[in-house]
């Protein structure tokens, strides 16, 4: 049987010199667990019952481990019904958009309340145009990101939206952020809204 609280040790995975890092105890449900476990894994069940046996797992920079958890098929299949599945049906939503992820060499992430941010003496904003390019599609469904708790949606750009795009980060107010959509060759975007 599953347990309902499991002790966590978190600890840095961080990349670079040898450093001794502070290792921090928490109490987790098996429900934010199974969360971070499906950020990794998504809803392969025989690999959620093989890392909760296991006992450890890196998510980012991020190291989890806990007493394995010995845990049947049908349990392991109870606890994941309880999170969304991907549903390539699922309409885009506008008004629940998040966040927006530009992509090309690299990707940049732009929160909705900075792309809402006007600079001064502009009446649109930076967002508007992410609607827009949406609006006028063709979005494609890409999956259910248990990392963003968020359907992910896919925006491939033609050479004239790519342009538009780059003309319409003069609307962004932060300068730093504003440069790097100007410098960057955009290729799509990602939309990810919430439920």
């Amino acid at each position: 049987m599953l347990p309902e609280t499991v002790r966590v040790k978190l600890s840095t995975e961080a990349a670079g010199t040898i450093s001794l890092t502070a290792v921090v105890a928490r109490d987790m449900t098996v429900r934010e667990l199974a969360e971070e476990i499906l950020a990794v894994t998504g809803k392969d069940s025989p690999r959620v019952a093989a890392i909760l046996q296991r006992g450890t797992l890196v998510s980012g920079a991020t190291r989890f481990r806990w007493a394995a958890i010995e845990a049947g098929a049908s349990e392991v299949e109870v606890l994941l019904a309880a999170f969304p599945d991907s549903d390539p049906a699922r309409a885009f939503a506008a008004d629940r958009c998040q966040s927006a992820v530009l992509t090309g060499r690299r990707p940049i992430e732009i929160s909705r309340e900075a792309g809402l941010r006007k600079p001064l003496l502009r009446r649109s904003t930076f967002w508007d145009a992410l609607m827009q390019a949406a609006a006028a599609g063709p979005l494609h469904y890409c999956e259910y990101s248990y990392r963003r708790r968020a359907d992910r949606y896919r925006l491939e750009l033609t050479p004239p939206e790519r342009a538009r795009l780059h003309a319409a980060a003069r609307l962004v107010r932060y300068a730093g952020l504003r440069r790097q959509i100007q410098d960057e060759p955009v290729t799509g975007v990602d939309f990810f809204v919430a439920r």
